[in-house]
C-alpha cells in the first residue's frame, strides 16, 4: 500500500509504500488517533526502514491501493 503524507510548510510530500500485510483500516485509525492525541506517526516501509512524522506537521494524508490491486496496460 502506498501512503502519501503532506508536510506543513513544505513543498514535498512523503511517499511511503507500505508491506501489503498493512490493513488499510488499521492504519487510518492509528493514523486518527496519533493526530488526536499530537504523538509521532511511525511507519515502516518495505525495506523495513522507519519513518517518524509528527502529528502537528502533517496537512493530510493519502492512502493508496495495495500494489496487488494496481492494473497496468492499456485493457486496465
Amino acid at each position: 500500500m502506498d501512503v502519501r503524507i503532506g508536510i506543513i510548510q513544505s513543498m514535498k510530500e512523503l511517499e511511503i509504500e507500505l508491506d501489503d500485510t498493512v490493513q488499510r483500516d488499521t492504519l487510518e485509525a492509528e493514523f486518527a488517533a496519533a493526530l488526536a492525541a499530537d504523538q509521532i506517526v511511525w511507519l515502516t516501509d518495505r525495506k523495513g526502514r522507519r519513518v517518524g512524522v509528527p502529528a502537528a506537521r502533517v496537512a493530510y494524508v493519502e492512502f493508496g491501493p495495495n500494489t496487488a490491486e494496481r492494473r497496468v496496460g492499456f485493457g486496465a
